[in-house]
Order: structure tokens, then sequence, then C-alpha cells
């Protein structure tokens, strides 16, 4: 069993290194935290879907590459490493990916080759609140085809065209698409700690909405589709953890104390390579969640949560040791190290906090562990 990449897609990594770091510096992140009326960079997004990066894994009977799962996580992983401030992760990992595996021809043919090209961002909107959704808790409602209810936060809403979302239909959880420009849409911009990724407050009042897959499979369809963005969320997060050690390393081997890089002192190099151990179990889990998801693996749910929990951990502590390690100038403004930061934690509450995915990953195995006793 190989966990590597092939040599076509490690070509296609460093292709997307190059663009990104010629295309993506941390300025565009910037002049989007900075402008209050800028939600994402317009720019940035219509030059990755001119790389046709949008479409890497739709196949090319509905506009896209047909390239694969393998090829959309090394993508993913460039965009961690420069905090692409664009909604690549809704419209891709989630809207993408759910209507590839539950939509139907005709949603197919009409949504597929619109992502592809770019024309359309979508948002997942399953969150009603503080807590985890559940069968008692989900308060939406679709009636007659006709959604009422309110979602919050959703990452990306205030952006977006299409939504997906969760609510029920005559009593049972479903999955419907919302055209986010209906004028019984409204839409309220929710402040999050990283502004570089929008979120808003939606309130549904009578929306058309139209259902994906089966009536009832709400929960079970929102699962498969969080499995797999939680995959390639991973490696983003995997290339943002891997950044915040290269930066926290350049500065140690600069700056001076006492006559001395600080890289030379033992809590420096401590730091150092804790952030290194944490970033290779990350990568591990992450190679381990992307052969599941591109072979469509029994192991998938199991691998997707590990990978999960081991991204967010390595994401969040390798941010924050990076601001340590640049000492006293690491919590400036000025510094580039508040923008993992900032992102480290906005990526890991996207599709479920880590101690979900914690409690969904010792469910599984409990599960797994009895069966095979049976």
């Amino acid at each position: 069993m190989n966990f590597d990449f092939s040599d076509d897609q490690k070509f296609l990594k460093g292709e997307a290194r190059k663009f990104l770091e010629a295309n993506s510096p941390t300025t565009r992140a910037r002049a989007v935290l900075d402008d209050k009326d800028k939600a994402y960079d317009e720019d940035l997004w219509k030059a990755v879907a001119a790389q046709g990066w949008l479409g890497a894994a739709i196949p090319e009977a509905h506009g896209g590459l047909g390239l694969g799962h393998l090829e959309l996580c090394v993508i993913a992983e460039e965009l961690g490493r420069v905090v692409a401030p664009i909604p690549f992760a809704s419209t891709v990992y989630f809207l993408a990916e759910a209507i590839m595996l539950a939509g139907n021809e005709e949603q197919k043919a009409y949504l597929l080759p619109k992502i592809a090209a770019g024309e359309i961002i979508g948002a997942v909107a399953t969150s009603e609140g503080p807590g985890v959704v559940t069968a008692g808790t989900l308060q939406s409602t679709v009636t007659d085809g006709k959604l009422t209810g309110v979602k919050i936060p959703v990452t990306d809403g205030d952006i977006a065209n299409v939504a997906l979302v969760l609510a029920k239909e005559n009593g049972k959880p479903g999955l419907f698409l919302a055209d986010l420009t209906d004028s019984s849409v409204t839409r309220e911009a929710v402040k999050t700690l990283d502004p570089t990724r929008d979120a808003a407050r939606l309130v549904f009042k009578n929306t058309p909405v139209r259902r994906v897959g089966n009536a009832g499979e709400g929960f079970e369809l929102v699962e498969q589709v969080f499995d797999r963005a939680a995959v390639l969320l991973a490696f983003e997060q995997t290339g943002g953890a891997d950044r915040c050690l290269e930066m926290a390393k350049e500065y140690a081997l600069e700056r001076y104390a006492f006559g001395r890089v600080i890289a030379s002192y033992q809590a420096i190099k401590h730091k150092l390579a804790d952030m290194y151990v944490k970033n290779e179990l990350s990568r591990s889990n992450a190679y381990y969640g992307a052969w599941a998801l591109n072979t469509n693996a029994p192991e998938l749910t199991v691998a997707a949560s590990a990978a999960r929990i081991a991204a967010s951990e390595a994401f969040w502590f390798a941010s924050k040791e990076n601001i340590q390690t640049h000492g006293g100038i690491g919590f400036t403004w000025e510094m580039d190290c508040h923008l993992y930061y900032r992102r480290s934690r906005q990526l890991s509450l996207v599709a479920g906090a880590p101690r979900v995915w914690k409690e969904r990953l010792v469910s599984h195995l409990e599960r797994r562990n009895a069966a095979s006793a049976a």
C-alpha cells in the first residue's frame, strides 16, 4: 500500500506553490482583513478558477478536470500555506462534494460546471447556534418545498450564491439547496476571529429549496460530506502548520539574544521540535485520509476523524508557538503570525470542533470493535 503522491501530483503541488507564492502573498489576506467592505479576494478567486483548481475533482463530463481527490488534496495544502482569503473550502470541499455524492443528474449538470468555472460560491448551513445540531434540536423546516429557519454561523454565507441547508421535512431531516440571492433570504454579517473568511447569519422565510438525496437522509448525508471535507481541511491545516514552523525557524535563525541566535537555546529548540512532531503526525493522518477518500475505503470515517483531530491540533499548536518564538514582536499587527493563528481557529470550527470529531472517532472505533468481537 503506497500512501505517497505520484510524481505528477508532486509536480502539481510544486506548480501550485509557485503560483500562490506569486499571486497570493500574505498582503492579499491583509487587504481583506483591513477592508471591512471586502469579504474575499475576487481577483484571486478568478485566478484560481482559471487554473482549473475549483474543478480538480469534478468529472470532465460536468466541466471539471476530472483529476481526483488526491490532486485536490495537494492544492488544499498549498492554499493553507498562504492563508488564501477565498471561499474555496465552502464551495469545493462541501457544496461540490455534496452534489457529486448525492445530487441528481439535473443538479450535477447545472451546478458542477458553474462551480468549476468559479461562477458559484457555496456555503454549508447546518448550525443553528451553540452546540451540536441533532434531530431533537433542529428547528429549520421545509414545507411544500419552502424553507423557514435561521442558520448561524454560516461560513461564507454573506458572499455565497447557493447554500447547502440541513432542515426537517415532514419531521425527517433532509439536505436542501437554497438560492441565497432569493429575496426571501436575509443575511447579516457575523464577526469572527478571522475576518479573511466571511461568516453570516442567514434567515430563511418560505425560501424555495430543492432536496439533495433522498428524504430523511439529511444527517447521513451531512456526515458523509463532512468526512470528505475533513480530509481536505486536514491538508489545508497541515499546509498552514508547516508554514508556521518555517516562519518560526527562519526567525529563530536570524534573531540574536545575548550574542547568540535564539535557535541555539534549548527552549526554542524544544518548541520547534514539538511543532515538527505534531506536523508530521498531522501529515501522516492526512495521507491516510487521502487514501481512504480516493479509494472510497470503508475506513474513511475513522481516517477522516483522525486526520481532522490531528490537523486541528497541529495547526493551532504551530500557530501559537510561532507567535511565542517571535517573542514580543510576534504579537504585533505588523507580523504575519496572527494571520495563521486566526485561520487555525477558524478552520478548527468548520464542520465541527475537534471535540465533536473525537467523539465521532471513539464511537466508530467502539462500533467497529464490537462488530469484530461479534
